[in-house]
This record gives structure tokens, C-alpha cells and sequence, in this order.
């Protein structure tokens, strides 16, 4: 393999590997709110411990992102040297605040770990929100960089040389808010049914703590509506992908010759020598209505592009197909969740709980499916249309031996994130109730429970 071929596996092996703590930093503190906030509007105690167990949770999350998207920012630099080049005075902006607000972040979150008893209860919870308010704006600037890399702007390219520099323009991109929206979805959806899996499995193995039961509720509910929002969001995404990467589109839908009335393909097998796609159900009309609101509407096919610079078409279609699939069956098990607490039998329904567990690492499998299509999908092009991949890689030979490292690296982070996290969930029962002087501290004495 070739040493472009190991830069672009590192690349994707590390960006695989934080995005999963990307999502849970941008979603999990607003989960410790809510449950923070149930504690303050009730006095239950089992909210408490919840709240307690999660901000745990969420200070190794924290701890672990910060090594890993560290990393990332160094292998921008040491394997893509080419690309920092011209884009760093362009996307400088976001990645400088992207540091500003993880900076916030940090603090916001020491303020809430220490701050127990130590400011009012009212300006404490804040806090909480504060963590998770950084740690989406966070997301969103990184999502910003990354779409000004599928929809270039803010600059004037000669062919060599960018002048006429805008960082605003740049950073806020055709391409950004569409991204970033759709990122921040999956991200709540993912982390939800995470939780909510992790919580179901403790319920169906015999645990009768309470806590369990408000943290299920908790995460079914941000985690439905998060999975019915997605598909909603994800018809304008697919729009707008239609409107500037034409070429990202039609490898999502193995769509090859361009036409009216293009079908929109569930499962298939594309080959790209026949140009056929067997094995797949085709719904006439149904690509045209996702990309332009019309079902005859005529659909741009890789037809119109030169072969070279075709994404790869089977991986970016199995992608596609497998993020959709799990957004549609998530959706599907939200909906009979709400149903089922609206009819408070949630925790009698032990099939549901068995697929509820069973869902447990799908959001995340998507979420991963859904970066191979934004970043594959954008194949040959490390700046769209600008800048290809194979000019922006490092000169450096050996890359074969970064690749090992970052993979042993990553893989001691794994084990120890998952030894961290059985840990935590194991000694969450042995979290103590609020003690007397706890409670006067965030309901006073009158109202102490």
C-alpha cells in the first residue's frame, strides 16, 4: 500500500474514533441537566444519583476527547501538509474558536464538578447548561471547517495561490449549517439510544433501582424525538448536497446515468464496470422528490463526471444505506417508546427493553456510516474542487509505522475508556442521597424534602 493510502487510513481511523466522543461531549451534558433539574423540581433522590453518575460519565468522555482531538489537530499538520498550507489562513477562524469554546467548556464543567454547595443551586445547574451549550457551539465550528472543505468559499483560488481572503465567508459556508445541524441531530440520537440501552440492559438483568428507570425515560425521550427530527432534517441536507456535490449524491444512490424520474434505491449491489445496481428496490421517482421536491425532476448521474474523480461508489452507497436504515429502524423503536411511557408500561414491556439494549451501539454505527459518506463521499477532493488528496499528503516515507502507532494509541485509549465506564456503572448503585446540609443548599430549609 502506498504511503497516500495509510495518511488517509490514519486520518479516517482517528477521526472514526473521536467523533464517538465528539457526540456523546455534545449531547451527555445536557442529559446530566435534565437530570439535574428533575432533582431540583422534586427532590427525588434517585435524580440526584443519576445526575451525579452521568457528570462522571461526562468527565471521562471529557478527558478522553480532549487527547484524541488533540491528535487530530496535529495530523492535520504532520500528514496533510499541502491542504494546512492554503486552508489554514482561510479556516483558521474556526478551528480558533473551536479552542475557545472547548477552553469554555472546561471551565464551565470544573465550576460545576467543585461548585456543589458552593454557589446557589439556581446558578449551578447554569452551569450544566453552559458545558453542553460550549460543547455543541465546539462541534458546530469543527462541522464549519469541514464544510468549507465540501463547499469551499471565502477566497479567490488562481490555481495555485488563494488571495482575497474572507475568514467569515469561509467559515460560514453553504455547506456549514446543513452539517452542523444534522451532526448535532445524530449526535443526541446516538448518544440516547446509547444510554438508554445501557440502562435497559441493568433494568432487564434484575436491577430495581429508580435511578435506572428516570435515566430510560430521560434518554427515549430526547432520543425519539431526536430520531424523528433526523429524516426531516436529512431530505434538506440531501438537497443541498444535490445542489453543490452532485457527484456525492449520485454515489449515495449508485445513480450512473442522469435523468428524469430518478428511483431511489434501497440495498443494491453497484457495479461500476455495467453500471448496474442489482439486487436493489427501486422507488421511481424517489431520488428526484429527495433532491428537488419533484418526482419527475431530472437527477445529474456520475454520468456527467470523468470517472477519475468519481467517489468511491460502493463504499459511500453501503454507507448511505446503513445510516439510513439504522435513523429509520431508531425512529421506529422512538416511537413505540413514547407510546409506551405515554401508556406507562415502558418497564413492563421486556421485548421492548430487549430491543432497546439491542440498539444500543446502532446510533453510533450510524453516525460513523454518515462521516464515510461526508468525507468518501467527497473523493478525490480534499478541498472540493480545489485541491486533491493525493497533492495535499505529506512527502514524509513511512507512513505505514504512523499508522500502527496511532492505532495502539487509540486502541489503549478504547480499553481504558470502556474499563472506566464499566467501572462507573458498577459503583453508580453506591452513589449516597443528598445529605441534610445538600438539601438545605438547593431547596432551603422550608422546602427541604
Amino acid at each position: 500500500m502506498s504511503d497516500l493510502a495509510f495518511a488517509r487510513m490514519t486520518m479516517a481511523f482517528s477521526l472514526g474514533y473521536h467523533i464517538i466522543f465528539a457526540a456523546i461531549g455534545m449531547a451527555m451534558p445536557f442529559f446530566m441537566s435534565v437530570a439535574h433539574r428533575k432533582w431540583l423540581r422534586t427532590g427525588d433522590d434517585a435524580a440526584y444519583r443519576l445526575t451525579r453518575a452521568w457528570g462522571r460519565g461526562v468527565a471521562i468522555v471529557f478527558a478522553v476527547g480532549a487527547v484524541s482531538g488533540t491528535v487530530l489537530s496535529f495530523e492535520l499538520g504532520l500528514l496533510w501538509p499541502g491542504f494546512m498550507e492554503h486552508a489554514g489562513p482561510i479556516i483558521g477562524m474556526p478551528f480558533s474558536l473551536e479552542g475557545a469554546a472547548f477552553f469554555l467548556e472546561a471551565i464551565f464543567f470544573g465550576l460545576y464538578l467543585y461548585g456543589w454547595k458552593r454557589f446557589s443551586a439556581r446558578l449551578h445547574w447554569w452551569m450544566s447548561v453552559a458545558v453542553g451549550v460550549c460543547g455543541v457551539a465546539s462541534g458546530i465550528l469543527v462541522v464549519a471547517a469541514n464544510g468549507w472543505m465540501n463547499s469551499p468559499s471565502g477566497f479567490t483560488w488562481n490555481g495555485s495561490v488563494a488571495s482575497n481572503i474572507e475568514p467569515w465567508s469561509a467559515m460560514w459556508n453553504e455547506a456549514w449549517l446543513m452539517q452542523a445541524g444534522h451532526m448535532v441531530i445524530a449526535a443526541f440520537e446516538a448518544v440516547a439510544f446509547m444510554v438508554a440501552g445501557i440502562h435497559a440492559f441493568l433494568i432487564l438483568r434484575g436491577s430495581t433501582d429508580a435511578m435506572h428507570k428516570i435515566a430510560l425515560k430521560i434518554a427515549l425521550v430526547i432520543g425519539a424525538f431526536a430520531a424523528l427530527a433526523q429524516p426531516i432534517h436529512g431530505h434538506f441536507s440531501a438537497q443541498s448536497v444535490a445542489e453543490r456535490q452532485p457527484a456525492k449524491l449520485a454515489a449515495m444512490e449508485a445513480h450512473f446515468v442522469t435523468g428524469p424520474r430518478a428511483p431511489l434505491r434501497i440495498g443494491g449491489i453497484p457495479n461500476v464496470e455495467t453500471r448496474e445496481v442489482p439486487y436493489s428496490i427501486d422507488i421511481p421517482g424517489g431520488l428526484s422528490f429527495l433532491a428537488h421536491d419533484d418526482f419527475g425532476a431530472t437527477v445529474i448521474g456520475l454520468d456527467q463526471f470523468p470517472e477519475e474523480e468519481w467517489p468511491p461508489v460502493t463504499i459511500v452507497h453501503f454507507a448511505f444505506q446503513v445510516m439510513v436504515g439504522i435513523g429509520s429502524l431508531l425512529a421506529l423503536v422512538g416511537v413505540l417508546a413514547l407510546w409506551a411511557i405515554r401508556k406507562q408500561t415502558l418497564f413492563d414491556k421486556r421485548r421492548l427493553l430487549a430491543v432497546i439494549v439491542m440498539c444500543t451501539p446502532l446510533g453510533m454505527i450510524a453516525i460513523e456510516a454518515g462521516w464515510i459518506v461526508t468525507e468518501v463521499g467527497r473523493q478525490p477532493w480534499i478541498i472540493y474542487g480545489i485541491m486533491k488528496t493525493k497533492d495535499a499528503v505529506t512527502p514524509v516515507p513511512g507512513q505505514v509505522w504512523h499508522f500502527i502507532l496511532f492505532v495502539v494509541l487509540y486502541g489503549f485509549l478504547a480499553a481504558t475508556t470502556a474499563w472506566m465506564w464499566r467501572r462507573q456503572v458498577v459503583a453508580a448503585k453506591n452513589i449516597a442521597p443528598p445529605d441534610a446540609e445538600l438539601r438545605e443548599w438547593a431547596f432551603g430549609e422550608e422546602s427541604s424534602p
